[in-house]
């Protein structure tokens, strides 16, 4: 059994509750329960998208989950979403300032690919019909 179904499993036997859902006089989770979410959270910060999302439909309201999601896809090159979870991030914890850092290089980098404007005097192609054309 993986550590991802020992996790559903222990879930499902209500064994662990997410850190963030704020009830008050909640169970801590079992040893085996918590460290099955550690070892997601670790796969996903070393790259493992899936751990990611995994972990993230049980703790939604993480920025650090959300920081390593968004590391994950900036390595897989999925800058786009990348930064919309780093934004995500950023909304939860404002006060963290390597999340503003990232969200500011995935910015910088992004103005940097634009594509350049073409000059004025630059020929343009048409995929248009010849009939068509007017010149």
């Amino acid at each position: 059994m993986t550590s991802t179904h020992a996790f559903a499993l222990a879930v499902l036997l209500g064994m662990i509750l997410p850190p963030a859902a704020g009830l008050a006089g909640a169970a801590p989770a079992s040893k085996p329960a918590q460290a099955a979410l550690n070892a997601g959270f670790e796969r996903c910060r070393h790259g493992d998208i899936d751990a990611c999302y995994d972990a993230l439909r049980w703790n939604p309201s993480d920025p650090a989950l959300l920081e390593a999601l968004g590391d994950s896809l900036s390595r897989s090159n999925r800058a786009a979403d990348a930064l919309r979870t780093y934004k995500r991030a950023a909304a939860l914890a404002p006060r963290d300032a390597s999340i503003a850092a990232k969200i500011s290089a995935m910015q910088s980098t992004s103005s940097a690919k634009r594509t350049p404007m073409r000059a004025a005097n630059e020929k343009r192609y048409s995929n248009a019909a010849p009939e068509s054309q007017s010149h």
